[in-house]
């Protein structure tokens, strides 16, 4: 169960940068709904008011560019009551494009059932209570985790999309990973050819926390870059870095710091026979996300690169803390025998 919500988990963070790429994030502008509806309208005729149509509490209509929702359950008369509705209070956003719907109610759906694998997982580890009852407090953690994550989802939706909620959002996202890479590894067999080298475990103990302080940069990042296509517009990708942040700067620069370590370790492991085979496809990822970042910095934001560089920093994020928790358990094994 903790692998299947892993994966789950993941294809969130997939569906939450497609989301960014086309820039839904305001395609169901209520939570946990969407207009008012668990699924949602494919067309604007279903949001505009219509004669004799039966309305539920809660559901929403557009009407004067405003967002309103029917009081109580009621069937329309000839005419409009105003007395029937009352204005979403949470922010003054009122546009539908179908598109946009449905790609931000795919993300928020995956993240339900994210949601549904964690409690599932949680509901199993029950089964250790008599015997590890701190393996059961961390699974119900991960819930709490994945429940204030929905919570901040909804902040991000009724702060009409804010960059500073939409990183705490991305952060909270890594530290879920985080946590069922932990309980994933927990109930894996470590491999018998795996052997402990204490200089490789500490160079690898700093790429990756290296690596976490290269994703906050990159979060700053992505901030600012939205603050720039907020003010200069869509059309105008080319102009987003001309004026680059000092954050900008330093991860651009750091990334060569980043690369070195990988390598580095990547040489130690084969040298030394440690045995550990997760640095290949580390370095994949690591080649991937250095060709989207330099194609967004240089290519002014081709489709498809700003995505590309997000998921598969949390990939990597990922890997390197499956990969950590080997080393770590080979190296106390190692030497508290």
């Amino acid at each position: 169960m903790a692998r299947t919500a892993l994966i789950l988990v993941y294809l969130v963070i997939l569906a939450g940068a497609v989301v960014r790429m086309t820039g839904s994030g305001m395609g169901c502008p209520d939570w946990p709904k969407c207009f008012g509806y668990y699924i949602p309208p494919t067309q604007e005729s279903e949001l505009i008011w219509t004669p004799g149509r039966e309305y539920l509490k809660g559901q929403v209509i557009i009407r004067d560019e405003q967002l309103l929702l029917a009081r109580e359950d009621f069937t329309a008369a000839e005419a409009f009551e105003a007395s029937h509705w009352e204005p979403y209070t949470r922010h003054d956003y009122a546009v539908f494009n179908a598109a946009h719907t449905w790609v931000e109610y795919i993300n928020r759906l995956l993240g339900a059932l994210s949601g549904l694998a964690i409690l599932a997982m949680a509901l199993c580890s029950l089964a250790w209570w008599p015997e590890k009852k701190g393996r059961v407090a961390f699974a119900w953690l991960t819930v709490i985790a994945i429940g204030f994550q929905a919570w901040l989802g909804a902040t991000v939706v009724y702060s009409v999309l804010a960059p500073v909620r939409i990183t705490l959002h991305m952060f909270m996202a890594l530290v879920i990973v985080g946590m069922l890479i932990w309980i994933v590894f927990r109930e894996t067999k470590t491999n018998p050819g795996h052997r402990a080298d204490p200089l490789t475990f500490r160079v690898w103990t700093a790429t990756v926390l290296a690596s976490l302080l290269q994703i906050l940069m990159g979060t700053q990042v992505r901030q600012f870059v939205d603050e720039q296509a907020e003010a200069l517009g869509e059309g105008t990708r080319d102009l987003w870095l001309q004026d680059p942040s000092v954050v900008f700067l330093v991860h651009r620069s750091f990334s060569i710091l980043i690369v070195l370590l990988h390598l580095w370790v990547a040489w130690r492991i084969g040298k030394k026979q440690l045995g550990y085979g997760g640095m290949t496809p580390i370095l994949i990822v690591i080649g991937l996300i250095l060709v989207s970042g330099v194609a967004m910095n240089y290519l002014a934001f081709p489709w498809g690169s700003q995505p590309l560089h997000l998921v598969m920093a949390a990939v990597l994020f990922g890997m390197q803390g499956f990969l950590w928790l080997q080393m770590r358990h080979t190296h106390r094994t190692r030497f508290s025998s």
